[in-house]
């Protein structure tokens, strides 16, 4: 959404910036001179609806952003912003779904820009069962989900660790995407009451930094890794901002616990 006082070429210098592009690297990315560029970010030139998009790209711009870039042009916004059950949907929703029931009995969830649950499977939505109802009202954030000292957090092993993993990954989602927000989210998350706990599980030659979470039912130790999934041509914005996170057993003991029983038994 654009302000009456946004300018095309505020929103450009400010990607520019947070991109860390000189005007001369984004004029020779852009194919154009750097004295048209300066020109169009102090207002002394109107740029196209053609060249604003191919300014856009090589600043990765996320496709949201493009469409309040063009609104302050005074153009048409490029993108659709479907709802995920729309009609026109139905490939992709179809997608989502076999990803999620596919990685059975593992847990896998997809969520939104905002970290809101969009979708999840059985394996997942069966470690929730002793949060507080409160944390599941629609919309369900799952970082809070996952912080929340009524929440997911009890249940962490490595909390301190996870909790560092999962700020660093949303300050830096905040930083590359402008989303206020995100920023938001990010003090709140950081609010919540903290206190480390448990044991630390820092294996010499370990490769990614895992989920180690106590079995809300059984008491089991899992030890989980994380896979991101996005689709990578989307031209839609809901499909764009879509993430699939996928946990994958992170040794042989939470792979046996996980393939001994079906999804709906986790």
């Amino acid at each position: 959404m654009t302000t009456s006082s946004e300018t095309v070429g505020d929103l450009l210098r400010g990607w520019r910036q947070r991109r860390r592009f000189s005007q001369m690297d984004l004029a020779g990315d852009a194919e154009i001179s750097t004295r048209h560029l300066s020109f169009v970010e102090s207002g002394r030139a109107s740029p196209s609806r053609e060249m604003l998009l191919r300014l856009a790209e090589p600043l990765a711009i996320p496709l949201r952003e493009r469409n309040r870039l063009l609104l302050a042009g005074g153009y048409a916004p490029a993108h659709d912003e479907r709802p995920l059950d729309a009609a026109d949907m139905v490939a992709a929703r179809a997608a989502v779904e076999a990803v999620l029931e596919g990685h059975k009995p593992f847990p896998a969830l997809a969520v939104d820009h905002h970290w809101n649950m969009v979708a999840a499977n059985a394996a997942l939505t069966a470690l929730l069962s002793g949060v507080s109802p409160r944390l599941l009202v629609p919309p369900v954030n799952v970082l809070r989900l996952s912080l929340d000292p009524e929440g997911l957090a009890p249940l962490i092993v490595n909390l301190a660790e996870w909790r560092h993993h999962l700020l660093t990954r949303l300050r830096t989602e905040a930083d590359a995407s402008g989303d206020r927000a995100l920023d938001a989210l990010l003090v709140d998350l950081r609010a919540l009451p903290f206190t480390a706990g448990g044991k630390s599980s820092r294996p010499v030659n370990r490769i990614a930094v895992p989920l180690v979470l106590s079995h809300p039912k059984t008491g089991e130790t899992l030890s989980l890794l994380s896979t991101t999934t996005v689709f990578g041509t989307a031209t839609d914005i809901t499909l764009a901002e879509l993430t699939l996170e996928c946990f994958y057993p992170a040794d042989d003991a939470t792979r046996a616990i996980l393939l001994g029983r079906t999804g709906e038994e986790i």
